[in-house]
């Protein structure tokens, strides 16, 4: 498990530079338009949020990837791994919000979240999602504390 942990987080934060940096082009959301419908994807995301943020461990393993399937023997021993790999503040935060994505062909997106915790800070993550038999499922996270303060 702690192997595969690296490695999955390796190549999430490979495809973060890459996100980031700009080298893909990149299909953003217009700020300026308050978004009536989200992407499948961004739904999956929220619902997993959610879950985390009621500590329903069995809904938050429900929309984790099949790799996290396999390496965690149940919802429970999963959603302790995230809370003990520094993911708490997903949990914490008191909102999110959407920022761009990038499709990574036709099963596959990255997707900019941040985040606000109850304490004001800032965080910034992003989520990389396939498409899989059962839908969309969450198939990483790179988390980072951003300056400044939400409101």
């Amino acid at each position: 498990m702690g192997l595969f942990a690296t490695g999955l987080r390796l190549i999430v934060a490979g495809l973060l530079a890459v996100f980031l940096s700009g080298a893909m082009t990149v299909r953003a959301q217009d700020q300026g338009v308050e978004a009536t419908a989200l992407e499948p994807w961004q739904s999956v995301i929220t619902s997993q949020i959610e879950a985390f943020r009621t500590r329903d461990a069995a809904a938050a393993f429900s929309y984790a990837g099949a790799g996290f399937q396999v390496a965690f023997p149940s919802a429970e021993a999963f959603f302790n791994a995230i809370v003990t790999a520094g993911y708490a503040p997903i949990m914490e935060s008191r909102s999110h919000s959407f920022g761009r994505f990038q499709k990574l062909g036709d099963k596959a997106v990255a997707q900019e979240v941040k985040f606000v915790g109850t304490d004001q800070s800032l965080y910034a993550a992003i989520y990389m999602l396939a498409e899989e038999a059962n839908g969309w499922r969450v198939q990483g996270v790179q988390l980072a504390k951003e300056p400044g303060v939400g409101i």
